[in-house]
């Protein structure tokens, strides 16, 4: 469906947390897709999203030798956390971040309770790669769904296990997908098997069964077959008319407030270049199908799906 347009309509805001020895990959990709998405993709005017970028210092060295530049340092960021729609935090350097309980550890668990404290306004928590150990550290991942890239995944198994008896919370249930979503938005409808936003648990286990027998780590999943896109047919509210509708009804903020962080949008991805894939559904969900498309054909680039664990519509 394509968004509905609206003077109303300003740029969401995305933060994304900037530490030394992070993957530049992590950040540039979904930098990329959150710097192109339009609401109107003929109106360079109706950008959808405006980046900011914080880190602990002025510049930051990434693993790879690149230099970025903060907008602001993580104490104006805390200032400043409630002005932010989505929080990106990068791997490449996540262990030794949690080793030192170093940035962007607060701002994090900061975002996380200022969701739980204030429903009423839609979040997003989105890691790429290995910045899905720094949340299962911080206990965030408990009693949800999440990935990190392939070669940690034992690692994260780990991590998650931990911070569960520490404590004592839930289990993560951590998966192999390309992306995973908790907390999303959409009405399922009554037929949750023909909607191509949901991973069934039977669809879970049987592609857990095929993973054996496949070469490569990452098993990239389509949204179906029944359409000539690969999408299946869904009725699900999506985009930026129905964000609005979700911040501003009152029995959305009850839902939302009922589910776990209180209905903080959490997203984790596997390795490196899934962050572009997960930053293309963030853009599918707060502005439309048809804007992450666009964004997706500009980057010349194949949006690889993952899978959604839960849903409600709020």
């Amino acid at each position: 469906m394509s968004a509905i347009v609206e003077e109303s309509d300003t740029p969401l805001n995305v933060l994304v947390c900037l530490y030394d020895g992070m993957d530049s990959m992590d950040a540039i990709g979904p930098l990329e897709v959150f710097s192109t998405a339009q609401h109107d993709s003929k109106n360079p005017d109706t950008k959808a999203f405006r980046t900011i970028f914080a880190g602990p210092a002025e510049h930051v060295v990434t693993a790879q030798g690149v230099t970025f530049s903060a907008h602001v340092d993580y104490a104006e960021a805390m200032k400043r956390l409630s002005e932010i729609d989505v929080l990106v935090v990068p791997g490449g350097n996540a262990e030794a971040i949690i080793k030192a309980k170093s940035q962007p550890i607060s701002i994090i668990k900061a975002f996380a309770e200022l969701q739980q404290k204030n429903p009423a306004r839609e979040r997003s928590l989105m890691s790429v790669c290995t910045g899905s150990l720094i949340l299962g550290d911080s206990g965030l991942l408990a009693g949800l769904s999440a990935t990190t890239h392939p070669d940690y995944i034992t690692k994260m198994e780990i991590i998650c296990s931990n911070a569960a008896q520490r404590d004592m919370a839930e289990r993560c249930d951590v998966v192999e997908q390309r992306y995973v979503v908790n907390n999303l938005r959409f009405e399922l409808g009554e037929d949750e098997e023909s909607n191509p936003h949901i991973l069934s648990r039977k669809e879970l286990k049987e592609q857990k069964r095929r993973k054996s027998s496949i070469s490569s780590p990452i098993e990239e999943r389509g949204n179906g077959a029944n359409s000539t896109n690969g999408s299946r047919p869904v009725h699900a509210r999506k985009g930026s008319m129905s964000l609005k509708m979700s911040n501003n009804r009152r029995d959305s903020i009850i839902k939302r407030a009922s589910l776990k962080l209180g209905g903080l949008r959490v997203l984790t991805t596997s390795g490196v270049t899934s962050g572009i894939d997960g930053a293309l559904y963030m853009v599918g969900a707060l502005v439309s199908d048809d804007a992450a498309d666009e964004v997706a054909r500009k980057m010349c680039y194949t949006w690889k799906k993952g899978m959604v664990v839960d849903g409600i519509d709020v």
